[in-house]
């Protein structure tokens, strides 16, 4: 779907902590499963602004791992701040959604 960065920004950091938070994961990963569900614009820099964000807020936890591509990675998985922002972020998610459904009637 095109033109809907303006949208996204505000969902996508909901969506890197949803993926984070079905295992441990990096960067590049992150990248490649929103493409994979049709965030077909989504760049590599654009997950790593949010992972970056992640880490500052303490949602995330981080270990890094020798990669045989490479640098070591960065890989990534949800602390107990992370687990519970997630949860916020799929309630409010259905808030919204309800909102948009209940407006488009």
């Amino acid at each position: 779907m095109n033109n809907i960065t303006e949208m996204l920004k505000g969902v996508l950091e909901g969506c890197v902590l949803e993926i984070i938070g079905q295992g441990e994961t990096y960067g590049y990963e992150i990248t490649q499963k929103l493409r994979a569900i049709g965030f077909d614009d989504v760049v590599e820099g654009t997950v790593y602004t949010i992972t970056m964000r992640l880490e500052k807020k303490n949602l995330v936890t981080i270990e890094k791992k020798s990669s045989t591509m490479g640098p070591p990675r960065k890989w990534y998985t949800l602390s107990t701040t992370g687990q519970q922002e997630r949860q916020s972020f799929w309630e409010k998610w259905e808030f919204i959604s309800a909102k948009l459904e209940d407006l488009k009637k």
